[in-house]
């Protein structure tokens, strides 16, 4: 039987797009199946830059161009910066289950089945830059996701807290705004796209929560504590609103949590 940590390193050095997330998808479906392995020997090598495309061009977030979506040139803009955070998101889902062992299967399950979700993602804001006549690596980008992954490589209490918890709780506050922003424009197909994303997401959060508090019941810590604490520690921003409160609570967030964020954000 193939271990799901090989299939997972194995998808993780794939560089082109479309068959990484065909390959992401067919493993996610082998696990939910009962094809896989998760208690296998595999070592856990450092963790390293991903397998990616030779384009976009990577740049620092600051030289990233701004998106103005009066204009097809800025929402198109918008839809490439959109799909590349799921791209790198299909491999912090598939570093999640690589690189941290001794976890319940239900966790594999959980993860695999994120990477597939942003798989699907990605290939549908692709299909939408076409539709623009532009396509994936028209526009640069930033690295900023993967570096979270770098930070949070040697726990996965860290990774679950800052990944799932911070930065794609941050995409379900700013992607309402979005979705308005598109609709005053007259998008309404990329609308849409990110309507099924935000969604979908949500779950991907909640999967994050459910496995935070499980990793901080392991090790007899109060989640809700531990987590404001590495938010103070590590992501000091996270507490700036304004936020979607109806999206945090169904992914898990407490009101307690919430206010306590907020307070940070006022400090």
């Amino acid at each position: 039987m193939k271990d799901c940590f090989e299939g997972a390193r194995e998808c993780l050095e794939l560089t082109d797009p479309e068959f990484k997330c065909s390959v992401v998808t067919q493993l996610a479906a082998a696990m939910e199946q009962g094809e896989l392995d998760w208690g296998g020997q595999l070592p856990v090598l450092p963790i390293a830059q991903p397998g990616h495309p030779a384009r976009p061009k990577l740049v620092e977030p600051s030289r990233v161009p701004r998106r103005r979506l009066g204009s097809e040139q800025g929402r198109a803009a918008l839809v490439h910066a959109v799909a590349h955070i799921e791209f790198n998101a299909v491999n912090l889902a598939l570093d999640a289950v690589y690189r941290f062992r001794g976890m319940p299967r239900e966790y594999y399950l959980d993860w695999l089945s994120v990477a597939a979700d942003e798989a699907r993602h990605f290939g549908l804001l692709r299909q939408r830059l076409r539709e623009m006549n532009r396509d994936y690596g028209d526009f640069p980008a930033h690295n900023g996701l993967w570096e979270m992954a770098e930070k949070t490589a040697g726990d996965v209490l860290l990774r679950m807290a800052l990944v799932p918890r911070v930065l794609e709780a941050r995409g379900l506050d700013v992607t309402p705004g979005m979705i308005g922003r598109l609709r005053a424009s007259g998008d309404e197909k990329t609308a849409k796209a990110l309507e099924t994303i935000l969604r979908e997401e949500v779950r991907h959060v909640a999967i994050g929560t459910r496995w935070f508090r499980y990793c901080c019941a392991q090790r007899g810590l109060e989640p809700e504590s531990t987590f404001l604490n590495l938010i103070q520690r590590y992501s000091p921003g996270a507490g700036r609103g304004p936020f979607n409160l109806d999206a945090r609570q169904a992914a898990g967030f407490t009101t307690s949590e919430m206010n306590a964020l907020a307070a940070l954000g006022s400090d």
